[in-house]
């Protein structure tokens, strides 16, 4: 084998593509911070007790190593969002309202997708002690900012309500395995395979569940669904949410959908969830949601609702074709040409030193030399 191959789904960040992430974090950082969300810097690395928080499905995704000093199994953190929940618990310990943000590598046993990475680049900003639905639009219209910031528009917000799905089957008497199956085919809309894994059901639920697949478009949904699914006092609070949120959100530059078959991350969400679509994508470029029960493997249960997305994902589907622009100086010891080069430094500029001496300004990516004019001034000059 060839020393520099990758694994399957690891990949370099060359320069333009690394520019072009580095620039991004920095701007939804000071984003999140000019809205009160202050950045915090997790472990790579954690006991196992504490990453695998979200249940089964993220303890498969977590690559697994045996601490050398304590002996204990430890992991390579698949998911930062349980991390920010720690030290919301335990770290910064607030009964009042805590804005956490955070962007750093995450690595996972299998991609999301065959075109995603198994090391994404997670950003994202949670809202801890505040269960109100202010808590929940605050964090679609930071969101909906960071699109804009981004630069993606047409983005759709695609909502559920997850009280809807548990409350169908908090009555039945459904195993782990089966329960596993029924959300892969909830997320399939394969109404044949729901059909015949709620069998065992009461008709009234099994009836529901099975017209959840169906049950996805525009603010139309709620309506249909308010009349197909059983007139249960949590349901009817769940769709009534919904209203809300659609009334709330409905002026911005978004296309609001609904899908009450979207039962991604059941397991640990609770309340309202969602996923944000943009154009020519058929995965979701953002993920969040309510988790308010997150917090109780840490001692400390506390409501939560927040949002996270990939930013290498981001990368590869808008390439926005801009590289660092840099000037190429001469490789000069003239007091003038140091004063000028730290002059244009500190404006921000790149400025590169070319030791070869023969100033190709293209070969070094450069799009602009500092050279001397008539009056033997150093000034910038368009290449």
């Amino acid at each position: 084998m060839n020393q520099w191959t990758l694994p399957d789904y690891v990949e370099d960040m060359l320069p333009d593509e690394a520019f072009y992430l580095e620039s991004l974090r920095r701007s939804i950082l000071d984003l999140y911070q000019s809205h009160g969300y202050f950045y915090v810097i997790p472990p790579m690395l954690e006991y196992i007790e504490s990453l695998n928080s979200n249940g089964q499905d993220m303890d498969l995704d977590t690559f697994k190593v045996v601490d050398q000093l304590s002996g204990r199994l430890m992991g390579v953190r698949s998911d930062i969002t349980p991390q920010v929940a720690r030290i919301d618990a335990h770290l910064i310990q607030n009964d009042e309202v805590t804005r956490l943000s955070y962007a750093g590598s995450v690595l996972r046993t299998k991609p999301a997708s065959f075109l995603q990475s198994r090391e994404p680049f997670q950003i994202g900003a949670e809202l801890y002690g505040f269960k109100g639905i202010d808590a929940d639009l605050e964090i679609q219209t930071l969101l909906i900012k960071t699109l804009n910031t981004i630069g993606i528009k047409h983005a759709v917000f695609d909502f559920n309500h997850l009280d809807i799905f548990t409350t169908l089957i908090a009555s039945s008497d459904v195993e782990r395995d089966q329960l596993d199956r029924l959300y892969q085919a909830m997320q399939k809309k394969d109404k044949s395979e729901v059909v015949d894994l709620t069998k065992s059901m009461d008709k009234k639920n099994r009836d529901a569940l099975i017209a959840l697949v169906n049950l996805y478009g525009d603010a139309n949904v709620l309506k249909e669904a308010e009349k197909v699914l059983p007139q249960d006092h949590t349901i009817k609070n769940a769709l009534q949410f919904l209203k809300k949120i659609d009334n709330a959100l409905k002026n911005n530059a978004i296309k609001i959908s609904y899908d009450l078959s979207d039962i991604r991350g059941y397991q640990y969400h609770n309340g309202l969830v969602f996923s944000v679509y943009a154009d020519n994508c058929y995965s979701p470029i953002a993920l969040g949601g309510r988790y308010d029960n997150i917090g109780a493997s840490f001692g400390r249960n506390r409501p939560a609702t927040g949002f996270t997305m990939d930013l290498k994902n981001i990368v590869t589907l808008f390439p926005n074709g801009k590289k660092a622009k840099a000037i190429l100086a001469p490789h000069n010891n003239d007091p003038e040409l140091q004063k000028a080069i730290e002059s244009l430094r500190q404006k921000g500029e790149i400025v590169a030193i070319d030791l070869f001496g023969n100033m190709k300004a293209v070969e070094n990516n450069c799009d602009r030399i500092l050279v001397q004019d008539a009056s033997q001034a150093w000034k910038v000059k368009t290449v």
